[in-house]
């Protein structure tokens, strides 16, 4: 007999594993932006701090050092991968919204890591399309990372599939959009019917893509990793 989902899903059972898991291993610095984060109006846009130990994680495995990060906030997730790559690894990260970004800025700058981050104040596809202008940036990265707008979701991952290499990953955040993807759209309040539909058509679109291999993830608001095959 399977576990009832409903338990799985706890929120005491989050509460475990957290506390276990996660918080004994996360660096003060990350302590203590998430900290600031939860003061912000809007702190729940803040990386979960479970996905961002499995972003550490992957990054670890693929022995990252060229990544690019798309929505940065206040910089949860940014400061966990420049405190995981190496001291020369490098991360472009992209956000037209640069007051949330300082917020951050000073828990980069106390770990010691600024110089790994080209922050770039502007939306995100401009960005691409940039460094898609140069050859040489086509397939050069390593890893990828989407918590941004959900109606340009596909936009942004066409053109991570040619910046980022064959082994590469990228992961997309927010993928159940706090569980209404499972719901009957008369279900779900107005104000986020749209953005399930976008996620719904995302999921779906992603799920057919023959150039990876995907992992689909019930873990924060859900995150689709995936691995460039071709």
């Amino acid at each position: 007999m399977f576990p009832n989902p409903v338990i799985l899903q706890s929120e005491g059972l989050l509460k475990y594993i957290l506390e276990t898991g996660v918080y004994p291993r996360e660096a003060e610095t990350l302590k203590e932006l998430r900290n600031a984060t939860a003061k912000h109006p809007l702190g729940f846009m803040g990386t979960a701090p479970d996905v961002g130990q499995l972003i550490a994680m992957l990054l670890k495995m693929l022995n990252a050092k060229k990544t690019i990060e798309v929505g940065v906030f206040t910089g949860y997730s940014l400061l966990l991968t420049a405190l995981t790559i190496p001291h020369d690894g490098k991360i472009i990260a992209m956000d037209p919204d640069r007051k949330a970004y300082e917020i951050g800025l000073p828990f980069i700058r106390k770990a010691g890591v600024e110089h790994k981050i080209d922050f770039i104040e502007s939306p995100a596809l401009p960005v691409l399309d940039k460094l898609l202008e140069d050859g040489e940036n086509e397939g050069s990265f390593d890893f990828g990372f989407v918590d941004a707008d959900k109606n340009n979701y596909w936009n942004y991952h066409e053109r991570l599939m040619r910046l980022v290499k064959i082994g590469g990953v990228v992961v997309y955040d927010n993928t159940l959009w706090g569980g209404s993807v499972a719901l009957a759209e008369e279900r779900v309040s107005e104000a986020k019917r749209e953005w399930r539909r976008l996620s719904l058509a995302f999921n779906e679109a992603i799920s057919k893509d023959s150039r990876l291999q995907i992992a689909f993830l019930s873990i924060g608001d859900g995150l689709i990793i995936c691995t460039r095959l071709r």
